[in-house]
């Protein structure tokens, strides 16, 4: 009958010696784990200088009745939540800052989507060199500043002397010169193209930078097996570039909420048309036009709590990409 012997105790040295590369391997991970943080610490602290601290001066302006009177003054006009109960509860908001910012952020999103999508698969089919150079051509349109773009579709749609009314009269189509900045829809129609045009050949090189990546061997497949291109794209490419679009959807939503320049500096959207005011302009107007800091501040507090939430969303895609 054989007889199992109990392991001997772990004598002082190596009970000692274990200890020590556990605590070795302990301050490791802590040194790991906080090199990231200390090599962001920089960043970090130059983003809190510069945006932190201004958000929290902006949120401690929304609290109070602020106008010329407390600039020239330096007192304080405390009245709590005031502000974002008058902007909360103002007809305006509904019925058209809200509409005009939620519907024209997603017109825009979905136009800009789904031509920088099209122009990314006419660029995939191109050669080498061609591909090249249409993909610097429309890289102008991105790197044309908004307020230079905004002047030119200004120009272009302006009453007097615009090239859209002139066609338009030559093909008979109109009588008079017509203003096309009057009306809500037209108005922002303007600032749609405005904004696509801007914005498509971010979506366009993003998008074909995943394309580039898609198997040619199962799209070859799928053709040969009788899949049209529709089909192809639904069941190949979009499943493939899913994070890739996530992406860009979730970008271009963060841009086109807090568009700007492109509705303030159109006629009549600094504030003289009251009908075309979106979040953004909405606040500048209320802030500097008419002197309400501390409202314009609420309703600024209001849209970045908006921008945030959206962030968020983008931040754990990004997170869900990584772990694909």
């Amino acid at each position: 009958m054989s007889m199992v012997q109990a392991p001997l105790p772990a004598t002082k040295a190596e009970s000692t010696s274990a200890s020590v590369a556990g605590g070795r391997k302990k301050r490791g991970l802590s040194l790991v784990t906080a090199r990231p943080w200390l090599l962001l610490a920089p960043g970090l602290i130059i983003l809190a200088v510069l945006m932190l601290w201004p958000l929290v001066q902006v949120f401690i302006y929304s609290l109070q009745d602020y106008g010329l009177r407390e600039i020239n003054t330096g007192e304080n006009n405390w009245i709590g939540l005031d502000n974002y109960v008058e902007a909360l509860t103002n007809p305006t908001l509904w019925t058209v800052v809200l509409p005009n910012t939620v519907g024209f952020a997603a017109v825009a999103v979905f136009t800009t989507v789904a031509l920088g999508t099209l122009v990314a698969l006419l660029l995939a089919r191109l050669g080498t060199v061609w591909r090249t150079i249409v993909s610097s051509c429309i890289m102008v349109a991105w790197a044309m500043p908004a307020v230079t773009g905004t002047y030119v579709w200004t120009f272009i749609f302006d009453a007097d002397r615009g090239i859209f009314n002139s066609v338009l009269q030559d093909l008979g189509l109109i009588d008079g010169q017509v203003n096309w900045f009057t009306n809500q829809w037209s108005f922002y129609a303007i600032v749609l193209l405005n904004v696509v045009h801007h914005g498509f050949p971010f979506v366009a090189i993003t998008v074909l930078a995943g394309l580039l990546g898609v198997s040619k061997e199962m799209l070859e497949a799928a053709a040969l097996d009788g899949a049209g291109a529709w089909r192809r794209f639904w069941k190949i490419i979009f499943p493939t570039l899913k994070p890739v679009f996530s992406v860009v959807i979730i970008l271009s939503t963060i841009w086109d909420f807090k568009v700007f320049a492109q509705v303030y500096l159109m006629p009549g959207g600094s504030g003289g048309n009251r009908q075309v005011l979106n979040l953004g302009v909405w606040s500048y107007v209320e802030s500097f036009g008419q002197n309400r800091y501390g409202f314009g501040a609420a309703l600024a507090v209001l849209l970045t709590l908006v921008l945030i939430g959206i962030t968020i969303v983008y931040i754990r895609s990004l997170m869900k990409e990584d772990e694909l």
